[in-house]
């Protein structure tokens, strides 16, 4: 099932294995890693589609469902759950409505589901107009063709929940081995670098940044380094902080990004990412807010990455 710029494996937490070991061999097996190509399973041989949501009912009061995303490493044979993933998540409403575990409630039926790996909730708003699940319609994203439903996502008190708070260093700005960067939580780890910092317009292609092996190397030096400083502890085996380079948006939006999740570059942006990175432009200092120029006025504002 796709869920925004990624496709995965929707489980019911019933027909997986109880434990953690015997659970993670049969999703390997499913998506064919290890193997660069997936060639013996259903992965798409990218980070981007090799992704497992496992949901069942909540006991929680305020969720209906509980959701555990698991991301399956292509050419590693590694499950690591140190992240949530909020372009499947868009797919977890959709997929608890059609299995029963939530009921419809009018044209537009809100799910409210309790993120497992970091304990925060997201209320999933699914188009269910006529008494079904509706998946077509006219909302388009980068990194997908075609159009589909919109599914609006309201993510409740994720300030900090990989990390502990909003800004885990305790400052909206930081200088690592010769850079300034910014490190930030809202519901996704992640360092902000200037492209220009780095020798880059912000504008390369995802493969041309791939290519880059000294570029991918200081990366990962940086990220060693600023891992543990975000409390998150030693991430060499582990997905997160994602490492965004940010530079002025050239045709529309409010800035643009390039991301390593951590190793490939997102085709788009990750939507929990797309959350910390718009909250940097609005926080004052910070790497991110420098390079979008937002003039200050109060209330809602609309941020497009």
């Amino acid at each position: 099932m796709r869920g925004g710029t990624s496709k995965g494996l929707y489980f019911h937490a019933k027909d997986l294995p109880q434990s953690a070991r015997a659970r993670d061999r049969a999703l390997l097996a499913a998506m064919g890693s290890p193997d660069a190509r997936q060639i013996d399973g259903v992965g798409g041989a990218h980070p981007l589609t090799s992704k497992v949501a496992i949901i069942g009912p909540s006991k929680r009061p305020d969720a209906d469902v509980d959701y555990l995303f698991l991301q399956v490493v292509v050419e590693k044979a590694e499950v690591s759950d140190s992240q949530n993933c909020g372009n499947i998540l868009a797919g977890v409403g959709p997929w608890s409505i059609e299995h029963g575990l939530v009921r419809i409630a009018g044209a537009s039926t809100p799910v409210r589901i309790h993120m497992l790996n970091t304990g925060s909730i997201a209320v999933a708003h699914v188009p269910t107009p006529d008494g079904a699940v509706e998946y077509e319609g006219d909302a388009r994203i980068d990194g997908v063709p075609g159009s589909a439903a919109a599914i609006p996502i309201d993510f409740l008190d994720v300030a900090g929940s990989s990390c502990g708070s909003l800004l885990p260093t305790g400052s909206p700005i930081d200088r690592i081995a010769g850079l300034e960067l910014t490190c930030i939580d809202n519901g996704m780890p992640v360092v902000l670098m200037r492209a220009a910092d780095l020798g880059k317009r912000g504008d390369e292609s995802p493969e041309a940044l791939e290519s880059d092996a000294a570029l991918k190397a200081r990366i990962e030096e940086i990220r060693l380094t600023v891992g543990p400083r975000m409390n998150l502890g030693d991430v060499a085996r582990k997905t997160v902080p994602k490492m965004c380079l940010v530079s002025p948006a050239r045709h529309a939006g409010t800035i643009h990004t390039r991301t390593f999740i951590p190793h490939r570059v997102h085709e788009a942006i990750g939507v929990l990412g797309a959350v910390s990175v718009a909250t940097a432009c609005v926080t004052p200092g910070s790497v991110a807010a420098q390079v979008a120029g937002l003039t200050s006025r109060s209330g809602p504002q609309r941020l497009e990455i």
